[in-house]
């Protein structure tokens, strides 16, 4: 179809505005409320177009493109009607400097100077008091504020939150104000929306002038979302963020890490020297004295005990380059596969689950595709919270594009709100409700017999695994009530394509791969892999845990998942590294290295960028294996709990002082680069590995991390076609084998890379630490949204931590009422391992025998609770069902009598 703009003919697709039909032939129509993902806000009027044989001009934004439409961008009736709009919005703006360019760049002055419109003076009659908001990180200033909705709506249906309002004040002035702020989740979504600088960084050392810094294009640090940012600087020193609204897959939003979690980077916490232990102290140190101690000491170990008496952790914070050069460095010069990282602790049973089932262990669909799902399936993710980003799409696909949404969580988190069915199992029955889902599928014929056929094998033993699991008896072991269940079934039976997201939640438990495969299971049993739409995605919680895994940070296989006990792989990455041999057994994983498992003890160990002593299991175990150790070394940016246990700390750089990649859950590749030095003296990772290397007597001739990807690249195929040079403008998902090949963003379209999918009938196992009569209560973990892992980045700074300052203890209310504990009273909480002392938080947010602890804080270690019992097959920890008992050790000032 075709209508024709300012005398050119452009084509169109039905359904679009004329303001999207000029955009996507490149076509310029100024707006200001406008916002792409959002119904039009129509409150600006700077779109407004001649079209012909209509008698009055319209909105762009909300008119809908037919054929054969004659439109004027650029009439002098569109002109002069613009010119008095943005009079009228001048004259609005009471900044408080007679001549203020205080909205910077942005989208309102640029017009006033395109329509030769004087800039806004100062009309000192007018407050311009920071107002009340609903964050403290966001300040805003009514004085600049045109009332264009763009922040409300953004919140209300970018977000799903709603937290502010416009509401009419007694001066008779429209202002944004505080309307659910209970719900806010400080990210900042509304503070990137606004045109005119009314809403500012509240965190930036430079207030509402952080905009005037220096922008650097990367990508963000924290989870596995991946989204694209602009790190702001000013004089070598990081003031700010902010982000390109048509960028990454974030499309402009971050989170409130993203937004206002950069504090740490310049903070007086940082390592600068390295640390040497002398006389039972870490004192500071230069870094020949540090790397001479560090070579000596590995090798000492390994001519007295062997390769395999030595271990290293590598990152999920750090960069493939140095990620692979780290395994590198353990296989090829020192000889062991004893690497792993901290996937081992949230997605080791995602990669073992789906690689059975499917044949390749990750994220099969980008998460864009949820706005083609006609049914959303929610398990073990707090997502909103843990993935605030990827929440974003799921709510834009429940309340606009009609999915039905299933969430199965033991608390009420915040994405139960837009639930159609909310399953609130006991913590533990995963494969009960998941297994009587697929019995009722079976039972009314909704399962999808071609695709059952064609694409997988198995299905017998399945159907016969399942039969048993009626709705009544799964009620029994679940809690879940019969008709939610069938609700759910029937959702997600008959609305195709479906797509399931999880996290740790269904993995890390002792039957995590099992949890994994019985997902796997619904999937194919309805026909959802390998379609837009659908899919089994599981949502990586670290900025680079996908990278890490693909480099060969993992102790059984080397970079692109090639197996260390295949000969074949190991003559091909021996004599890509030009070495003569690599060792052929899998080695030690996280959990047997901290925690003193391995069938040969550790002397020693090198751990890059964790945390064992905060983020394993038994923290009591962890901590008697460090220090037990012949000689540890730790490379990290702050003197973590576990570099206070080291031998040598090395001081690394973060994400905005180095260049790189990172692999992001969807297994999109982005680069990372550097905005500002490493301070003091701490050098960037990959150089420290590089310099340890040759110390040990190799020579690796790199000059930069780009190299490092072309060596990749030569040896990892799934990663083939990648070059810094087309990183630069695109950002291809793996498989990507050769440099014409577009990447992939959807796995398993067709055939599956197994072959056939594979159908793994499982029964429900009960918890090894059930509650009991000692310990009534059952304890689980996980994350909170302004945090991150062990807290060593986000507890270093005020905008983020003076949202969540410490730890709470989410306890049902009558639970609470039974032990006489109050909301902020300190509480003893107790399992077989330990005790920690933790902050009540009380509600009905989580089930009647039910507490939930975060585990970011140092203070109230959750870890020194859980247990080290293991998957069998994934080898990854239970974190999600302990049994504890609690009681009251101190009353809160605030606490009723």
């Amino acid at each position: 179809m075709q209508l024709s703009i300012n005398g050119r003919r452009i084509d169109f697709e039905p359904g679009q505005t004329i303001l999207e039909a000029a955009e996507a032939n490149e076509i310029e129509i100024p707006t200001l409320c406008h916002l792409k993902r959002a119904y039009p806000i129509q409150s600006c009027q700077v779109c407004l177009v001649e079209v012909a044989g209509r008698d009055t001009l319209l909105p762009a934004c909300a008119t809908p493109a037919d054929a054969g439409m004659d439109i004027r961008t650029d009439s002098a009736q569109v002109h002069e009607s613009r010119r008095s709009i943005l009079q009228m919005l001048s004259a609005s703006i009471r900044h408080p400097h007679p001549v203020c360019n205080q909205a910077g760049d942005g989208p309102l002055n640029r017009l006033l100077t395109r329509y030769q419109v004087p800039l806004p003076q100062e009309q000192s009659s007018r407050d311009t008091a920071t107002a009340l908001f609903a964050t403290p990180d966001i300040a805003y200033r009514p004085e600049h504020c045109i009332v264009c909705h763009r922040c409300v709506v953004a919140c209300r249906e970018l977000k799903g939150i709603g937290a502010i309002e416009i509401i009419k004040q007694e001066d008779g002035e429209n202002r944004v104000v505080p309307y659910r702020p209970e719900l806010c989740e400080s990210c900042g979504e509304c503070l990137m929306t606004c045109p005119t600088m009314a809403l500012t960084d509240a965190v930036s050392p430079q207030g509402d002038q952080a905009w005037q810094g220096e922008q650097t294009l990367s990508t963000c640090g924290y989870c596995g979302c991946g989204c694209q940012l602009e790190i702001n600087t000013d004089q070598d020193r990081v003031i700010g963020m902010s982000t390109l609204s048509a960028s990454g897959v974030n499309q402009g939003s971050l989170c409130v890490k993203g937004r206002f979690g950069y504090e740490f980077i310049g903070s007086q916490d940082r390592l600068v020297r390295p640390l040497i232990r002398k006389n039972g102290s870490l004192e500071q140190a230069g870094w020949e004295e540090a790397l001479s101690l560090v070579t000596d000491r590995l090798q000492g170990i390994f001519h007295a005990s062997g390769p395999d008496s030595l271990g290293g952790l590598a990152s999920a914070k750090c960069t493939n380059e140095e990620n692979y050069l780290f395994q590198k460095l353990f296989r090829s010069v020192i000889g062991t596969n004893n690497v792993d990282h901290c996937a081992r602790l949230c997605h080791a049973s995602s990669v073992t689950g789906l690689k059975s089932a499917f044949g390749s262990g990750a994220m099969t669909n980008p998460i864009r595709d949820v706005l083609k799902s006609r049914a959303i399936l929610i398990t073990g993710s707090n997502i909103t919270e843990n993935h605030p980003i990827f929440a974003n799409y799921v709510v834009e696909a429940v309340l606009k594009h009609g999915a039905k949404l299933i969430v199965a969580d033991p608390r009420r988190i915040c994405i139960t709100r837009f639930a159609d069915v909310w399953l609130q199992p006991k913590p533990g029955t995963n494969i009960a409700w998941l297994n009587g889902l697929m019995h009722i599928i079976l039972d009314k014929g909704w399962q999808d017999r071609d695709y059952i056929a064609k694409r997988t094998e198995g299905f017998a033993a399945l159907a016969e695994a399942v039969e048993d699991y009626s709705p009544k008896y799964v009620a029994g072991i679940t809690g879940i009530p019969e008709d939610d269940l069938f609700r759910a079934a029937e959702i997600f039976g008959t609305r195709h394509p479906g797509a399931i997201l999880y996290a740790m939640g269904i993995t890390q438990h002792v039957s995590g791969t099992a949890n994994v495969q019985s997902l796997a299971n619904l999937a194919m049993l309805t026909g959802n892999v390998g379609l837009e739409g659908g899919g089994v995605n599981p949502l990586r919680g670290q900025n680079n845990v996908q990278g890490a895994s693909d480099m060969g940070g993992l102790p059984n296989v080397f970079p692109g998942y090639q197996p260390v006990t295949d000969s074949e792989s190991r003559r091909h990455f021996a004599a890509g590294w030009g070495v003569d041999r690599l060792p052929a057994e899998p080695g030690l994983t996280t959990s047997e290295m901290a925690s003193g498992g391995g069938a040969q003890p550790l002397k020693g160990l090198y751990i890059m960028g964790e945390n064992p002593v905060l983020s394993d299991p038994h923290q009591a175990r962890v901590i008697e294996t460090l220090e037990n150790l012949d000689f540890l070394v730790v490379q990290d940016i702050f003197e973590s709990e576990t570099a206070r246990l080291a031998d040598v700390v090395l001081p690394g750089a973060c994400f905005a002082e180095k260049e790189g990649t990172f692999t992001n859950s969807e297994r999109r590749v982005q680069r990372i680069r550097r905005a500002v030095p490493a301070p003091g003296q701490a050098r960037e990772d990959l150089w420290i590995i590089v310099d340890i290397a040759e110390r040990m007597g190799r020579t690796w001739n790199y000059n930069a991390a780009g190299e490092v990807m072309q060596e990749i690249a030569s040896l990892s195929p799934s990663y083939g076609g990648l070059t810094y040079d087309r990183l630069e403008h695109e950002a291809p998902a793996w498989p990507c084998p050769g440099p014409e090949h577009p990447g992939t963003p959807r796995l398993h379209v067709g055939s599956f890379a197994g072959g056939l999918g594979r159908f793994h009938p499982v029964a429900h196992q009960a918890p090894v630490d059930p509650p009991r009569r000692d310990y009534p209560f059952l304890l689980t973990t996980g994350r909170v949204g302004p945090h991150y892992h062990t807290g060593t980045m986000t507890r270093k700074g005020s905008g983020l931590t003076g949202l969540y300052p410490e730890a709470l203890a989410e306890i049902n209310t009558r639970d609470a009422a039974g032990l006489g504990v109050g909301d902020g009273d300190i509480v003893r909480i107790e399992s077989v391992l330990g005790s920690i002392r933790v902050k009540a938080r009380v509600s009905d947010r989580t089930d009647a025998g039910v507490v939930f602890v975060p585990f970011h804080f140092h203070e109230s270690p959750v870890n020194a609770l859980t247990g080290s019992t293991l998957d069998p097959e994934a080898k990854i920890p239970e974190y999600k069902v302990t049994a504890v008992r609690m009681e009251k050790v101190e009353t809160s000032e605030s606490s009723p009598p």
